[in-house]
């Protein structure tokens, strides 16, 4: 079925009469009548009443009017998205992320998203591999590793691993803690598969420590509140809570950090969209957090 063929019968049925539809469509009354005729056939189904030249709808045609008012609209719909998609334009974005940069990175980002940016929805998720959220219908995944050579990226920030200690406690002077004098205190960490956890490990282990007494939490609001409450150092990479104190984490090799990074399919249609929403990304959280956050790799596609 020709959508043009949809077209002369809505008109027909709009202007009242054959010969006025003719005329705004610019075409001849037989010419038109041809094509009425031709659509009937296709249908199977008589849709005007034919009286002395005169064109009526009858029942059918009646109850077929909305129904290819509805297809035309739906054509119409199909032209304009795929113009948006030809454009390299998006109307709707989807952002896969961690539990640990949703609340702090992702929210506040989102919060000041200008009017004629894309609408976004914002998936929460633990999955480290950032070809897992793309095939699941992301647009863009926020992840903690720089992304393999078959997907495009760039990097977001280098957020710091904290120490939160309640503003009593005797470490709340300071400004950092060293590793090892921290292995020695009851700790808040997170779970393990949880990157700040992971970051914590690596360090220890890497220098020859291990942890002492600790409490795990599955949420890093939990592990401050947990902190606030006396029952350790919170050990996580979220803005501070609760009036808690952060302190940075001195490891064998400096401060201990979490490397934030996005990633994208190279050849989505809105590539150089989400390559500008990221480096708007970027400047955000340097914005919010400070140049000590700001990733010294450059973007890369």
């Amino acid at each position: 079925m020709e959508l043009r063929g949809l077209g002369y019968f809505v008109a027909t049925a709009d202007a009242g009469t054959v010969s006025a539809a003719a005329a705004a469509l610019h075409m001849t009354q037989p010419a038109l009548s041809r094509q009425l005729r031709s659509l009937e056939r296709e249908l199977g189904v008589d849709l005007f009443t034919r009286s002395r030249g005169r064109l009526a709808l009858n029942a059918a045609g009646t109850q077929f009017l909305p129904v290819a008012r509805d297809l035309l609209r739906r054509a119409d719909d199909a032209r304009a998205a795929a113009s948006t998609l030809a454009a390299g334009r998006l109307e709707a974005l989807t952002i896969a992320t961690r539990t640990t940069t949703l609340s702090d990175v992702i929210a506040p980002f989102v919060a000041q998203l200008r009017p004629d940016d894309p609408v976004p929805t914002v998936l929460e998720t633990e999955v480290g591999d950032p070809h897992v959220s793309l095939r699941g219908g992301a647009d863009l995944a926020l992840v903690f590793d720089r992304p393999g050579p078959d997907l495009a990226g760039a990097p977001v920030a280098v957020l710091p691993v904290w120490a939160y200690v309640p503003a009593d406690h005797a470490w709340a002077q300071r400004r950092s803690v060293d590793l090892e004098a921290l292995t020695q205190e009851r700790l808040v960490v997170l779970r393990r598969g949880m990157r700040a956890r992971h970051v914590l490990d690596v360090a220890v282990e890497s220098s020859g420590l291990a942890l002492g007494g600790y409490v795990e939490s599955s949420h890093p609001q939990v592990a401050q509140a947990l902190a606030a409450a006396g029952r350790g150092i919170a050990v996580v990479t979220d803005d501070p809570r609760f009036e808690l104190v952060p302190l940075e984490i001195e490891g064998a090799h400096g401060p201990l950090r979490v490397h934030l990074w996005a990633a994208w399919e190279p050849d989505h249609h809105a590539a150089a969209t989400l390559a500008d929403l990221t480096a708007r990304l970027r400047d955000f959280c340097v914005a919010r957090y400070g140049e000590a956050v700001a990733p010294p790799d450059s973007p890369s596609a």
